[in-house]
């Protein structure tokens, strides 16, 4: 078993309202831009990223990497899922979520030591990626965790409720490790929402998170509000596969979970 990651020092008082008046910045600066189609600031443009105030707030508070933050770092996350998180669909891997989110949370925080390491696996279910946490998460001695999951079960019409028990033990195999967990749901797309069993999937992940005192990222609700908004359809938001995330969904989609992780820390802080 590895052990828990190393926590960072005590921050002073004086260092404390400093960094946390730099994570209200940077909450500030999570905010997506507004582009017009071609890409210029406009203020009446098409915003592809926004979201409504709070609506992709996390319910819980993320200690672990807010004190990371408000010690100036070093800040190590890991992406565990399948293959919306490994970046299928991408046009190449840094277009992945997990490697976006990296360039947002950098800008974010300049001169910090901040790493997103992508543990997603294509096709893999929640037990085989419970089975690979000690190897591929524990040993990176991670702050966070952000787990993805869900999908695959859907489109295999696996019984949504045999997720409850895999998902309660990695979640505690990762707090027993001292790390923060963000679970995100499922991607909206016509390939999951052909299968009915995408309603009670969506449940039983809210039900796991609210059991678990863990943050939930509504992922399933931020792509339907883009797509309902108008702000993306679906042949901007999804490759061709109708599946998996585009580059343009992927970098909205690591936009969002930075502005969440930041606003959770500053609420720390």
């Amino acid at each position: 078993m590895s052990s828990p990651p190393t926590p960072p020092p005590k921050p002073t008082p004086q260092r404390r309202r400093t960094l946390a008046a730099l994570l209200l910045i940077g909450v500030a600066a999570a905010a997506p831009i507004l582009m017009s189609p071609g890409g210029r600031s406009a203020g009446a443009a098409i915003d592809r990223c926004g979201l409504p105030p709070d609506f992709a707030a996390l319910s819980q508070p993320l200690p672990h990497t807010a004190a990371r933050l408000l010690a100036g770092g070093p800040l190590t996350i890991v992406a565990l899922g399948s293959s919306s998180t490994e970046g299928a669909g991408a046009t190449k891997p840094e277009r992945s979520y997990p490697s976006r989110l990296a360039v947002a949370l950098r800008a974010r925080f300049p001169g910090m030591d901040i790493r997103v390491v992508n543990r997603g696996v294509s096709g893999e279910l929640a037990p085989q990626m419970v089975a690979r946490m000690e190897r591929d998460v524990l040993a990176e001695k991670p702050d966070l965790v952000i787990w993805q999951l869900g999908t695959n079960s859907v489109l295999h019409d696996l019984d949504p409720d045999t997720e409850i028990d895999v998902a309660r033990r990695g979640i505690a195999t990762l707090k027993a490790a001292g790390i923060d967990v963000v679970l995100m749901d499922l991607q909206y797309a016509p390939a999951v929402l052909a299968h009915g069993g995408y309603h009670d999937m969506l449940r039983v992940l809210a039900g796991v998170a609210r059991s678990e005192d863990v943050p939930l990222f509504h992922r399933f609700a931020v792509m339907r509000h883009w797509a309902e908004e108008g702000q993306m359809n679906v042949r901007m938001m999804l490759a061709r596969d109708r599946l998996h995330m585009s580059d343009a969904s992927y970098e909205c989609l690591a936009q969002q979970i930075a502005h969440s992780i930041v606003a959770a820390a500053a609420s720390r802080s």
